[in-house]
């Protein structure tokens, strides 16, 4: 991965978070580790290839940690580094604002 310079940290911030989906998937997992099939219950709209990208990027970022269990049947769990727990926690105001502005937010018309 190629090094980056930002010019400020929300250009930093937005360039670890960016997307759809990584905020949803920090959010599913801020509880415990998650195996693929439940991550992928929790955000149901995503597509396996999508989650499976997104978790390799969050990996590569530093925000999620993969833990491969050698049994049979293979077991592999994702969890929250404290630099994704960290991260989970700066998007909590987000999200509240979010749920404070839902309706108005749901009400504007989309093409």
């Amino acid at each position: 991965m190629k090094k980056r310079a930002y010019t400020c940290g929300l250009d930093a911030a937005v360039d670890v978070v960016g997307g759809k989906w990584k905020a949803l998937l920090l959010w599913a997992l801020h509880e415990e580790p998650l195996r693929f099939g439940a991550l992928k219950r929790l955000v149901p709209d995503i597509s396996e290839k999508m989650l499976i990208q997104q978790l390799r990027e969050m990996e590569t970022f530093g925000l999620v940690h993969r833990e491969v269990y050698h049994q049979v049947p293979p077991k592999v769990e994702y969890s929250l580094t404290d630099l994704g727990t960290s991260l989970n926690k700066a998007l909590e105001p987000l999200g509240d604002w979010g749920e404070e502005h839902m309706a108005t937010i749901e009400a504007i018309p989309r093409d």
